[in-house]
């Protein structure tokens, strides 16, 4: 296992600084002039080249991409270019927000799409498979910028159940993780229902049930640990989608994490808060996928031998 760990440990190296790279690349490409953006269009071109001067921006591209890349193995993203605050800082203050958000949003998806997925994988063809499979088609069908508005009109506008914006308790977090989790909730649904559909056909599960195993007995016992394998991987990629969709809940429940943070940089040309915001995005993207792979290969033997 530590040979294995290792091996994805270096090939993280070359990721990183691709991600690294098309960061700043990408951050660079975006019209518009934060220094324009600063100052406002009546701006006299002294101050434009005075501000400019002091922010670096006139510099060579190759030299401040230098620059960016020596900040980060010393762990300096620089410094805001609007608030002139330690863009690091800035990020640590509302990166908690985000992942709270994340883990909420992925703890609500597998409560609904376990239950779900498991009485339909059961249940093949009967109307518990139809029902499950008809909520997994509406919530795929969904995007975030419509069903949260939706979940704001009926549980906060018309029933007065739950808090509309902010963050707080525990109420304050439940529908900006509703409509987080339900895409993913239904992706694993499906994902689960077709892998514990094809465990329970397999002939280690006739054998169990030849035994004087109950169909659910059988399939808990045996069929379950080989049906999740599949779902484990989907989960670990969808866990980084869900820190970049929680971008959009962000913005519709005002909630303040990092993807309300990078929303305001990009408006403001905010370089150095834009790519903080989408290299910390990125990176812990990575990270999920390296921490999946370390999952995947407890779970199955098989991965570590190879």
């Amino acid at each position: 296992m530590r040979s294995y760990l290792a091996r994805r440990l270096i090939s993280l190296i070359p990721v990183a600084l691709g991600v690294v790279t098309l960061t700043f690349a990408l951050i660079h490409l975006i019209p518009g002039d934060p220094v324009i953006a600063m100052l406002g269009d009546n701006a006299s071109p002294a101050d434009i080249v005075s501000l400019r001067h002091r922010l670096g921006l006139d510099r060579p591209l190759w030299d401040q991409y230098a620059a960016f890349l020596y900040g980060i193995v010393h762990g300096d993203l620089g410094r805001s270019i609007s608030t002139n605050e330690p863009v690091a800082r800035l990020i640590a203050e509302r990166f908690p927000a985000t992942v709270e958000l994340a883990i909420a949003g992925l703890a609500m998806a597998i409560l609904i799409a376990f239950p779900l997925g498991f009485a339909a994988g059961a249940n093949p063809g009967r109307a518990i498979d139809i029902g499950a499979m008809g909520f997994a088609i509406v919530g795929v069908s969904i995007p975030h910028i419509y069903l949260g508005p939706l979940l704001m009109i009926v549980f906060s506008l018309n029933l007065g159940w739950l808090p509309l914006t902010g963050r707080g308790g525990l109420s304050h977090l439940i529908l900006p993780a509703l409509t987080l989790g339900a895409a993913l909730a239904a992706v694993l649904a499906r994902m689960l229902r077709q892998s514990l559909a094809s465990a329970g056909a397999a002939d280690y599960v006739r054998t169990a049930l030849a035994k004087g195993l109950s169909r659910r007995a059988a399939l808990v016992r045996h069929a379950l640990r080989n049906a999740i394998t599949p779902v484990v991987t989907l989960l670990g990629l969808q866990l980084g989608g869900l820190l970049t969709g929680t971008i959009v809940t962000e913005m519709i429940f005002s909630w303040p994490g990092l993807g309300r943070l990078l929303i305001t940089a990009i408006s403001a040309r905010d370089y150095p808060l834009v790519e903080g915001c989408v290299l910390t995005f990125a990176l812990t993207y990575v990270i999920v996928n390296l921490l999946t792979d370390l999952a995947y290969g407890l779970i199955d033997p098989r991965i570590r031998v190879e």
